[in-house]
């Protein structure tokens, strides 16, 4: 019974299908070809090549004086904005008849001229009160320009007193109205806008006096504007009661005086260096400032202390991160400069301080992340230097300590005294538990550049590239000095110094240009994944065959009898870029992406144009 039901049911079904079926309907008309599409461009290899050609070079003749320092664009003038601390002026630079292939001679073209952009000896400011005071006014230390306005730090004559932010807005070719003054804290060494424009961040450092008879407190101050016009007063981030621990495992109560935020910073690991007595505020410098897309929070470089500093522009706090040890076990370093060649060597028992300068900021996957020029820095005034050589500490008539027996046999292997006993080293981390023997060397800088998450976690190292690709290319002339041409010169000190970082996008990858500050070197990475970072061009705007020096310590730079002869720096090219500027090619005035350079040696902005092979 159940085989002839189920077989009912699927004659049954079949016989329903058949009656629902209709006769097939006309056949409909053919529908019309489509235009051919546009053919596919050819896939590319990553990481791509880029093309790097100079397209024009300022030159102010001033040599060894800082006469080209911070340099900016403005893009409705279509001029390069250049600090020439030489004369306390800004050179304004039209880049409006940029070519679009490169200058005949790069090394020593000076297409390019300027205007004087000059700003008063003294500015009348608010005081806390609310008060009209009038401040004189030292050397501008930094410019920073959103839409059509221009902001100038400039510190006081006496660098431990207060400065001042001079806001000016710019017209169309490039000069400026007088809009306001705001008094910051003292030496403001850097600043900038926020994407929004909505504030300047200025990053006071807060220098001591050589004496350490005055010694200010670092900070950030925060000026707020309102319609573009920039408020009365700045707000303050200090380093005392606005810092905070993040951390769960903390309350308030764990940092609520100097004493515990300074030994729960160098139990993180940041370097503290200073005569006894110091504060945390006074040993933290704030360096370089870089923000978030959002406008909402700030990274702040402080580069002696080994740290960054994270500021919520909301609650105007600032949390202090460590930012570790570099590991030359694991790198190849070129520490000394008696042998006058490259040679590296992995160093066990040597480490690193990251140490940035300059840092700079960019979004991967919603995320920021922060790029840093680790160029090192220590203390060395009259009445406190931490700044010795790893021979110094095993001298009887310095430190005069011992060697641990893993690190004497590297010392003797390397040379000794000629060899690792150059380089130079921190005494502030010698021997941190007093008992005369040293195990470990702590040398200034990372000789790399670094890619950091929001949180301060590192996400990648150049390791020793900057080295390694700098001397290949240029031989014994690698780590020169930037006073003179004089190979591997800087080998015992910090290398070719990472100096200046900036990040920009060409052809929808993110690149970061980093220049180094003695011996010249420009290297550009594809960060677009910060975590695949890789090497993509080099290249350096020197001729090493001329023979010069300088030294930028005297008032004259180039004085002839203290043996200086500058006879042939105009045919040496660009010497301490200190700063670099990318310019987008929808913001270009030739159409193509920019780099601007202010080189402080040779007193010359020069301009690279970058694209892709």
């Amino acid at each position: 019974m159940m085989k002839q039901s189920l077989l009912a049911l699927t004659v049954l079904a079949a016989l329903s299908g058949c009656s629902l079926d209709g006769d097939d309907g006309a056949q409909g008309p053919v529908g019309e070809v489509g235009a051919p599409g546009t053919p596919g461009e050819d896939g590319k290899n990553l990481p791509r090549e880029l093309d790097i050609a100079v397209v024009g070079r300022f030159n102010t003749g001033i040599y060894g004086q800082s006469a080209a320092e911070i340099v900016q664009f403005h893009k409705a003038s279509k001029s390069a904005f250049a600090i020439n601390a030489a004369q306390n002026r800004i050179e304004v630079i039209p880049l409006s008849a940029l070519p679009v292939t490169s200058v005949g001679s790069p090394v020593s073209d000076d297409s390019l001229a300027s205007t004087a952009f000059t700003f008063p000896n003294s500015v009348t400011v608010k005081n806390a009160a609310g008060s009209d005071i009038t401040i004189d006014l030292g050397e501008a230390n930094s410019i920073a320009i959103y839409a059509d306005m221009l902001a100038i730090a400039v510190a006081a004559p006496v660098k431990t007193d207060n400065g001042a932010v001079l806001f000016y807005s710019l017209s169309a070719t490039g000069t400026g109205t007088f809009v306001k003054a705001v008094a910051v804290g003292a030496l403001p060494d850097m600043l900038t806008f926020t994407p929004d424009g909505s504030k300047v961040l200025v990053a006071n450092e807060g220098e001591p006096d050589t004496d350490y008879l005055a010694d200010p407190e670092g900070s950030v101050s925060v000026i707020s504007l309102s319609d573009g016009v920039p408020a009365d007063l700045a707000a303050t981030i200090n380093l005392t009661s606005n810092m905070v621990f993040s951390s769960d495992l903390l309350d308030e109560a764990d940092y609520d005086t100097d004493a515990k935020r300074r030994a729960l910073l160098q139990t993180a690991g940041v370097k503290f260096a200073g005569p006894a007595g110091t504060t945390v505020a006074q040993d933290l410098e704030p360096e370089y400032i870089t923000v978030s897309s959002d406008s909402k929070k700030a990274w702040v470089s402080l580069q002696e202390a080994n740290a960054i500093g994270i500021l919520d522009l909301t609650d105007m706090t600032i949390e202090v991160k460590a930012l570790g040890l570099k590991d030359w076990s694991q790198y190849s370093m070129d520490y000394t400069n008696e042998d006058e060649v490259p040679s590296f060597r992995k160093l066990p028992g040597v480490y690193g301080l990251y140490q940035p300068d300059t840092i700079a900021s960019y979004q991967w996957n919603g995320a920021t992340f922060i790029v840093s020029a680790n160029e090192g820095d220590s203390r060395d005034w009259d009445a406190y230097s931490e700044d010795i050589r790893a021979a110094d500490i095993i001298d009887p008539d310095e430190l005069n300590k011992t060697f641990s027996t893993e690190l004497q046999a590297l010392y003797d292997a390397t040379g000794g005294d000629d060899g690792l006993g150059r380089l130079k080293v921190t005494a502030a981390l010698v021997d941190p538990d007093n008992d005369g023997v040293v195990e470990s060397l702590y040398a200034y800088g990372g000789r790399s550049f670094s890619i950091w998450d929001q949180n301060i976690n590192q996400v990648y190292d150049s390791g020793d590239d900057f080295g390694r690709i700098s001397a290949a290319i240029l031989g014994n002339n690698f780590n020169s000095a930037h006073t003179e041409n004089k190979g591997d010169n800087r080998s015992d000190d910090k290398g070719g110094e990472p100096e200046a970082v900036d990040v920009g996008t060409i052809a929808g990858r993110t690149y970061a240009f980093i220049a180094q500050e003695r011996s010249g070197d420009l290297f550009v990475y594809d960060v677009t994944n910060p975590f695949q970072a890789a090497f993509v061009s080099h290249y350096n705007n020197r001729n090493f065959d001329v023979e010069f020096e300088l030294d930028d310590e005297l008032a004259d730079p180039c004085d002839t009898s203290e043996g200086m002869d500058c006879t042939e720096v105009p045919l040496a090219g660009d010497l301490g870029p200190e700063s670099v500027k990318f310019v987008a090619a929808s913001d270009s005035p030739n159409g193509n992406p920019l780099l601007i350079v202010g080189n402080e040696v040779s007193g010359s902005v020069t301009v690279y144009q970058v694209t892709e092979k």
